[in-house]
């Protein structure tokens, strides 16, 4: 005769009965607990192979095996789907940098090093970003590999120091070295004081050679930052003055690409300062087939969800943090399991 289940599984398991449940159960801890074989558990319940598979996949529907994965400690998938799902993005990294601001930039661009070593692939023509730190850092530490790449053409001319240009020279040949590829510079002041500064800059051999590459990337590092001062910056190294800034944040940029400012929701803010810049052009950007970011830091937060809402980055690799604060721009609650803020 069969026996009535107890009210409690009765109300948990309606339409399945005691019987049904306890074979489910202890096919379940025989094969998940004790780490047996179907043909073991078959043979000690008496039953057939296919009866016990029949057992696991009732035991997962009941919800008697529920099956978790627990990301190993400073690794955050569940971070990185959120930001691919809200932001339409191809790949995300979340890397965790720590709990300061200090060498975020160095930290992202090692990780990047090795994350996006299968990304560069999607063409011969790479746009690199050579002031920037990260992706100094990210040049000086990629391994050599055969990557398809066969010009590394420099995004933006000259801004900073002379050593800060010295720096950017050494860092756009290592990454054309590591893919076996030209480097192809952009001497030139990235900024200029007038418009026929730039002209004239514009008549040299080499410059029209390089923006002309810049028509065709295939693949683009995308230089982002606030609209403002940053980094190593300052008035007098190839770059806007603080009341031509002050402008342009007063006509709505509150970030830039490669020194062509755009609004909170990733529009151009078309200013006079764009007669002023030597570099890829937002509609050059705009025609690449693959946008890769690596930014990060509380400086660059606004300026990175401009861009996200913008639809100018493909790939992101960012810390925790940012993470976290993009995700509550895209108005998506999500929360890291560690925050490093």
């Amino acid at each position: 005769m069969r026996r009535s289940p107890p009210a409690a599984a009765t109300r948990r398991f309606p339409g399945v009965d005691i019987d049904q449940l306890r074979l489910m159960t202890r096919a379940a801890r025989m094969h998940h607990i004790e780490g047996e074989r179907q043909t073991e558990i078959a043979e000690k319940m008496g039953i057939s192979q296919a009866g016990v598979s029949r057992l696991l996949r009732m035991a997962e529907e009941q919800g008697i095996i529920r099956k978790i994965v627990v990301p190993p400690e400073g690794l955050y998938p569940d971070l990185e789907d959120g930001l691919i799902a809200a932001y339409g993005l191809e790949a995300a990294y979340v890397i965790d940098t720590g709990s300061t601001e200090d060498g975020i930039g160095q930290i992202l661009g090692a990780a990047a090093a090795r994350c996006l070593t299968e990304i560069f692939t999607g063409g011969p023509v790479l746009g690199f970003t050579s002031w920037s730190t990260t992706l100094r850092e990210m040049a000086r530490l990629i391994e050599p590999h055969q990557s398809g790449v066969k010009h590394v053409v420099e995004t933006l001319g000259d801004l900073g120091s002379p050593m800060l240009q010295h720096e950017a020279d050494v860092a756009t040949l290592q990454i054309a070295q590591a893919f076996d590829a030209e480097a192809v510079f952009l001497r030139a002041p990235g900024v200029l004081p007038s418009s026929e500064l730039r002209d004239a800059a514009m008549t040299d051999t080499h410059i029209r050679k390089a923006l002309r590459q810049l028509d065709d990337v295939d693949t683009v590092l995308v230089g982002i930052g606030p609209a403002d001062f940053h980094g190593p910056l300052e008035a007098s190294d190839n770059f806007f003055t603080a009341e031509q800034l002050a402008a342009v944040r007063a006509a709505g940029a509150v970030g830039q690409l490669h020194q062509r400012f755009i609004d909170s929701k990733g529009n151009p803010v078309k200013t006079p300062l764009d007669d002023l810049v030597i570099g890829i052009t937002l509609d050059q950007l705009r025609n690449a087939r693959r946008r890769i970011a690596v930014a990060g830091g509380a400086k660059k937060h606004e300026a990175l969800a401009a861009a996200l809402a913008g639809k100018w980055i493909d790939v992101l690799v960012t810390d925790v943090s940012s993470a976290n604060y993009l995700m509550a721009a895209a108005g998506a609650p999500h929360k890291a399991r560690k925050d490093n803020s």
